[in-house]
């Protein structure tokens, strides 16, 4: 299952869920926002995940347990159209 893992600072992770322990989750086939200057927000980035789906960048990482905020399933997200309206369920 393809989730989103949202930390403590800017960074959203989306990969696939693989296990979680006492260190962390660790995500396979990730992509990483940092929130940086210039970059795309981060409901863009999702947006754009869950339109098109997820572009990997680390084949493997670990999110350490004390900087996880939140984590949801990709499927989650409404996925909005190039026009920014949403496509239908």
């Amino acid at each position: 299952m393809t989730v989103v893992v949202e930390t403590t600072d800017s960074e959203t992770y989306i990969g696939r869920y693989d296990q979680e322990d006492a260190a962390g989750i660790l995500l396979l086939d990730a992509d990483l926002h940092r929130g940086a200057p210039g970059e795309t927000s981060r409901a863009e980035f999702l947006e754009r995940a869950a339109r098109l789906g997820v572009w990997p960048r680390l084949r493997r990482v670990i999110v350490p347990r004390e900087r996880v905020a939140a984590v949801r399933r990709l499927g989650e997200i409404p996925a909005a159209a190039p026009g920014g309206e949403e496509t239908p369920s």
